[in-house]
């Protein structure tokens, strides 16, 4: 299987079908951090910090890389040192190739 972190996220229109479940599954065991919810349209991940701003810092690279690859999570900082990263295509209303990318990128900054 293709190293996600060495793709490029493509834009994604309206009209193009989400991810099959089978798809999701096989992209989800290359980012096996992240929940997949909200009925397969949408994966998650919460990070944890030393203090508020290492999370900062974090979500500063996250955007660095959303603006990067054109494909914008959401985020938010909450408890002072904890972010929380919900992916997903809005264009389609579910999830893309491009949010387990994104996941991967993500999960790099970790290393």
């Amino acid at each position: 299987m293709d190293d996600l972190t060495q793709k490029k996220c493509v834009p994604c229109e309206g009209g193009t079908p989400p991810l099959k479940k089978e798809n999701i599954e096989e992209f989800h065991r290359q980012v096996p951090g992240w929940a997949v919810a909200d009925n397969h349209r949408k994966i998650s991940r919460d990070f944890k910090f030393k203090d508020f701003k290492e999370a900062l810092a974090f979500v500063n690279k996250v955007g660095d890389i959303a603006e990067t690859e054109g494909h914008h999570p959401d985020i938010l900082i909450h408890s002072w040192n904890k972010v929380s990263i919900e992916l997903w295509t809005h264009a389609i209303g579910g999830l893309s190739d491009n949010d387990f990318i994104m996941a991967a990128k993500i999960d790099a900054l970790l290393k």
